[in-house]
């Protein structure tokens, strides 16, 4: 009988995961902190509850969160947060408790109805596979809309037909969710995820996205490794997402890369981008909102002091976290007047 030598570790993310020559992955459980699973004292009351919105993919599933106290009675509903968690698109899920409770935080203090998805991850399905599944997630949403406005229709979710204004619908996410949230702009600004008709999209939110690109950036070089990211970790990372013999200038890393798609343009709508000053990645999202900018598109740039990667996912209920609460509190409600882009 033939015998076959052991898989060997082909890629090892340390505190991440570990790839093997026979397509194992092992990861770690969680790899952020464990920030409290119980809301403090004085936050509004939320609820929540998973569904699947592709069958056809075992992780394709979501979490719609809606505030306790919110009510149709008032004929008042509220927008709709679209969010993509953050895990170098190689880990994480809304189920874990960083992102869990940054969606609380968001749906209780906006408010608004949050949708927060999981997709793909690499290396079992690598890129585009995450980014399909987003564009998936936006149908969904314009499925149920549809579904609403039919009265009888048993498909639509009834905590979404109570109180979601699809009208009035942002997308938002950090990290490599926040790469998945501008991959996500320019597939629906190009017409590549179809007609959400009678959903609007009115605006995106990146929290310190995770873009890449061969010529390293003054962060990149000056700055010492974060917490939760070093350059080794992040280089790794795109070996293990990007098609064999690319380079991190490829359209998945880089927005600005030579293959990447022209952004001059496209409709976009406006942008909140929000990058820390001890974040390795944040000359790169600082940028991309620069030269989105200088096209002329809307983009608002806020940057953290004092703050390093991942700070909202790590610390929800911190007063950076808080703040960023405010901002996209802001950037929602100032938002959502008739001058928006429909898609």
């Amino acid at each position: 009988m033939a015998s076959f030598p052991p898989p060997h570790v082909v890629e090892d993310v340390p505190g991440i995961l570990q790839f093997f020559s026979d397509g194992t992955v092992i990861r770690a459980e969680y790899t952020y902190p464990h920030p409290p699973l119980t809301p403090p004292p004085g936050q509004p009351v939320v609820q929540w509850k998973d569904v699947v919105y592709d069958a056809s993919h075992d992780v394709c599933k979501l979490r719609v969160y809606k505030p306790q106290a919110a009510s149709s009675s008032s004929g008042e509903k509220l927008p709709v947060i679209v969010y993509y968690h953050g895990g170098g698109y190689i880990m994480g899920s809304f189920e874990m408790p960083c992102f869990h409770d940054c969606c609380l935080r968001l749906a209780g203090e906006l408010p608004a109805i949050v949708i927060s998805a999981d997709y793909r991850l690499a290396p079992e399905h690598p890129l585009p596979a995450g980014l399909d599944d987003a564009a998936t997630v936006l149908r969904w949403v314009r499925d149920q809309a549809v579904a609403v406005a039919v009265a009888e229709d048993a498909d639509a979710d009834p905590w979404l037909a109570e109180l979601a204004d699809f009208s009035r619908v942002f997308v938002a996410g950090d990290s490599a969710g926040g790469g998945v949230v501008h991959h996500t702009a320019v597939r629906l600004a190009s017409g590549l995820v179809g007609r959400l008709d009678p959903v609007r999209v009115l605006g995106h939110v990146l929290l310190f996205p995770l873009f890449g690109g061969v010529e390293r950036t003054k962060s990149e070089l000056e700055l010492p490794p974060g917490p939760f990211i070093s350059l080794p970790v992040i280089d790794k990372g795109w070996r293990i997402l990007l098609p064999p013999g690319s380079t991190r200038d490829h359209p998945f890393a880089n927005p600005f890369g030579p293959e990447s798609p022209a952004m001059d343009g496209l409709p976009l709508p406006p942008m909140l981008v929000v990058i820390a000053e001890y974040d390795l990645l944040c000359d790169r999202a600082a940028d991309y909102a620069a030269r989105l900018k200088a096209m002329g598109k809307s983009v608002e740039l806020v940057k953290f002091d004092g703050q390093d990667h991942g700070f909202f996912s790590v610390e929800p209920y911190g007063d950076a976290g808080t703040e960023v609460v405010r901002l996209m509190k802001r950037f929602v409600y100032d938002n959502g007047g008739d001058a928006a882009v429909s898609n």
